[in-house]
């Protein structure tokens, strides 16, 4: 059963072709901004129709993969994150490639987002069992305690000025209220719209404040006579990767830390790459010696974003394939694609359809492997594609993402609201505010009422039960812990700075 799973796949010439070809639309749905890897699934799931169960799902796999990886492009050249997996890319990756060192950091994100692929393929083949069996215990207490040591991080990520970081962050939890609420369905903040019962969606939240407010600030700053970089670093010399073995083995215990973080994720349904790149990037500055240095454009930040968005993926299929629980849309469109072969996601997968998850598992390896082959020389192709005036690069820039909002759901209504958090974004940048809080609080908003309403249902009222679950009480006791150390931490680096100063 293992060598039919895995010779469908590796050993068949069309099965191959067909892998490439879904890491390579992928990479360019993942690269353009506002596209997704779930849109390229939805896309190509007709074209899967008449395939074999075991390459129709491969195909899909390497689409994953690729849109995965690709959101890297357009956040480190355009400082645009392709993908929400790709946010905390921008941080580190968009200063390395002004300061003239786009190659590396490209190089940087393509290996570590192999890395993190395989890594996760291996949790996947060796530890799946187990770990979704400790996931399926985890219910709405501990998904809000888990989400309460995720919204810490909010000090992590705004450490230059945390009343505004703290701002934003709770802007953002007041977006995620918008629309119905979970439980009772209650309408919030409507306005007699209807379009706004559903709320805002992710993708125009994050297109809208990463990309649209740059192209406002690119504007503003065109009118004004001040020249503002926002065109692709094109002109770069770079040796294999542009990474040393020291660099590399320097970053393996933040890999390590930044893979786990990305399966841990991964396996709980509802947080997602989304959230592990943004909290993987935190973690790996918080247990840096020079977290100072985040932000400024060094190859830590790439490499915590990257091995956690991509760990991601394998962690996400632990729960689909062994409990039949998808973990975010992209996981839930494979689901739908599994039913539609006739295979049953559950305990006896692998008795009943076993080459089917081999061939899940060859799959994943192919594409990653095309994955870094494609990125790796088509690295300075992607960059010359973006060698583009910036006044002609801008507004093709703004159709694309116009494109993909609408795209969404087919609805004018998200053209709307990207350009609305465009402007929020802009007055954000101007007022100095971090982004990242923002994005955070819009997130994990969601989650964390959905489970604490539901938890407050199930133990009617008594909040004392988020303290007598052991898992509840161990994040929420984690979670006041990184409260207490990012204070002293800010505590101490200001009066580092005042000590300074005075001399």
């Amino acid at each position: 059963m293992i060598l039919e799973g895995i010779s469908a796949v590796l050993l068949d010439p069309s099965c191959i072709i067909w892998v490439f070809i879904g890491t390579v639309v992928g990479i360019i749905f993942g690269c353009i901004p506002g596209l997704t890897a779930t849109m390229a699934i939805a896309m190509f799931l007709p074209v899967t129709y008449n395939m074999a169960s075991t390459q129709g799902i491969s195909v899909l796999t390497a689409l994953y993969i690729g849109g995965i990886s690709g959101g890297l492009i357009s956040a480190i050249l355009l400082n645009i994150p392709g993908t929400p997996a790709s946010i905390a890319t921008c941080l580190d990756g968009r200063p390395m490639a002004l300061k003239g060192e786009a190659g590396k950091a490209l190089g940087v994100g393509i290996v570590f987002s192999f890395l993190g692929t395989i890594i996760s393929l291996l949790a996947l083949i060796l530890i799946s069992p187990p770990l979704a069996e400790i996931a399926i215990k985890f219910g709405p207490f501990e998904y809000f305690s888990i989400t309460i040591f995720s919204l810490t991080l909010i000090i992590t990520l705004s450490s230059k000025n945390v009343v505004k970081g703290l701002m934003t962050g709770v802007l953002g939890l007041v977006f995620a209220t918008v629309g119905m609420a979970p439980i009772d369905s209650v309408q919030r903040y409507t306005f007699g719209n209807p379009a706004l019962k559903s709320g805002f969606d992710i993708l125009t939240v994050l297109v809208g404040v990463f990309a649209i407010s740059e192209i406002l600030l690119a504007a503003e700053a065109s009118r004004s006579g001040i020249k503002k970089d926002v065109s692709a670093i094109t002109d770069f010399k770079i040796k294999g990767f542009g990474f040393s073995i020291k660099e590399f083995t320097s970053q393996f215990v933040n890999m390590i830390r930044s893979a786990a973080i990305g399966i841990g994720l991964g396996i709980l349904p509802g947080i997602g790459s989304g959230t592990s790149n943004m909290l993987s990037y935190s973690i790996a500055q918080n247990q840096s010696k020079h977290p100072e240095k985040f932000g400024t454009g060094i190859i830590d930040g790439i490499v915590a974003s990257e091995t956690a968005n991509n760990a991601t993926i394998g962690g996400t299929i632990i729960p689909l394939l062994t409990l039949g629980i998808p973990g975010d849309s992209t996981s839930a469109l494979l689901l739908g694609a599994l039913i539609m072969k006739g295979v049953q996601p559950g305990p006896l997968i692998f008795q009943q359809n076993g080459q089917v998850v081999y061939a899940i598992y060859a799959a994943m390896a192919l594409s990653s492997l095309f994955m870094l082959i494609v990125m790796f020389i088509g690295m300075k192709g992607f960059v010359r594609i973006l060698k583009i005036p910036s006044h002609l690069l801008l507004p093709l820039v703004f159709v694309l993402c116009t494109v993909g909002a609408f795209g969404i759901n087919n609805r004018l209504f998200d053209c709307y609201a990207l350009i609305f958090f465009g402007f929020v974004g802009y007055l954000l940048q101007k007022g100095d505010c971090p982004m990242p809080p923002l994005i955070l609080g819009f997130v994990l908003g969601s989650i964390m009422e959905l489970n604490l309403r539901r938890a407050l249902s199930y133990s009617q009222g008594d909040i004392t039960e988020f303290f007598t679950r052991p898992m509840s009480c161990a994040f929420l006791v984690l979670a006041a812990l990184s409260l207490a150390i990012n204070i002293y931490g800010i505590y101490k680096s200001r009066r580092k700075e005042k000590a300074q100063s005075a001399t």
